[in-house]
């Protein structure tokens, strides 16, 4: 039977398949004690796909710091040994599965607001909107901008301290190595994380033009939308008499109505992240500036799922803040400034 040291004795090799069984014993448990665990659940042997994922990932194998040690992490993520990863501003918390369960801590320094300022200098103008930047749409110089060893987003070494509660002596253990490329998984299907984490607002990175189009964009009162497009967006049949939708408005302005056709029903949505919480409406997301086809683009990524009732979508708090509170924080900025 293969072997491997740990710490002053030696261990029984696992095989993937009784690792994968234990993590998700692991993860019942620590939900029946009522935590809130989110998983890393990686499908193939691809641990990101998008840009910002690969993005993450490519920026952490280019340190020689961490050559040596990156491969088991690699192995543990892929089999479901990351229990549970959250990212927080200049942090990122998670629990790993390994011979026992062990709870790691990844302090990232925040972003310099000089380097930031310079982020956003060398971007302006060449950021059409938030969902393009989320999606990883971007100019070639964006792209270098935000990319960009020791000048861009993503952290060096210098600016990482790793803790694990295991007994290994290395700075980066298996265990914190999964956790790194955990980040690299989340940030696929959640790419704001990285501007959380770094404490930056990603809405700075508009350009002018795109800021001035939002801003004269009518507001969602006077806004018709195409029931086809409508019905793609929530994946609902609509009347033809309820194609249009509009804030609740005070002094008796008229409402507009959504309404859904009562013939087949759809399928029901797969589970939901479990930090999925916040809730967000179309016509806050129309008084946003967002576009139908980005809401579209939005549902296609994940990024925004159906909820229950209709005409509003379910999200993470920190999209809901990306998606809607940086259209008003412009906007106060623009109303002081006047």
């Amino acid at each position: 039977m293969a072997r491997g040291w740990y710490g002053s004795s030696w261990r029984p090799y696992v095989p993937v398949a009784k690792r994968r069984v234990e993590a998700n014993k692991e993860i019942a448990h620590l939900r029946k004690q009522g935590r809130v665990v989110t998983p890393i659940a990686i499908e193939g042997t691809k641990i990101a796909a998008t840009f910002w994922g690969k993005a993450w990932c490519t920026n952490l194998e280019s340190y020689s710091d961490y050559e040596s040690r990156l491969p088991r992490g690699r192995s543990y993520v892929r089999n479901g040994s990351v229990l549970h990863l959250e990212v927080l501003e200049g942090k990122v918390e998670a629990i790993v599965r390994g011979s026992d369960t062990y709870t790691v801590t990844i302090a990232i320094k925040t972003l310099p607001k000089a380097r930031w300022r310079s982020v956003v200098e060398r971007c302006s103008g060449q950021v059409g909107s938030l969902v393009e930047l989320l999606r990883g749409k971007m100019p070639r110089e964006v792209m270098e901008a935000v990319c960009c060893r020791e000048r861009g987003l993503f952290p060096s070494p210098q600016e990482i301290r790793l803790t694990c509660s295991c007994p290994d002596w290395a700075t980066m253990c298996k265990h914190v190595a999964a956790v790194m490329y955990g980040v690299g998984a989340r940030l696929d299907v959640q790419p704001d994380l990285l501007f959380r984490l770094r404490a930056v607002d990603p809405s700075e990175l508009l350009s002018t033009a795109a800021v001035a189009r939002a801003a004269a964009a009518p507001s969602a009162q006077g806004r018709t939308l195409d029931a086809t497009s409508l019905g793609d967006v929530f994946g609902i049949d609509m009347d033809e008499g309820g194609t249009e939708l509009a804030t609740r408005s005070a002094g008796g302005r008229r409402r507009r109505k959504v309404v859904a056709s009562p013939v087949a029903a759809e399928p029901a949505e797969p589970t939901l992240p479990r930090t999925m919480t916040a809730r967000i409406t179309l016509a806050e997301l129309a008084n946003a500036g967002v576009t139908m086809g980005e809401l579209a683009d939005l549902v296609r990524v994940g990024t925004l799922a159906p909820a229950a009732t209709e005409g509003t979508y379910r999200t993470t708090p920190d999209q809901r803040a990306t998606l809607i509170g940086a259209p008003r924080r412009r906007a106060r900025r623009k109303t002081s400034a006047g």
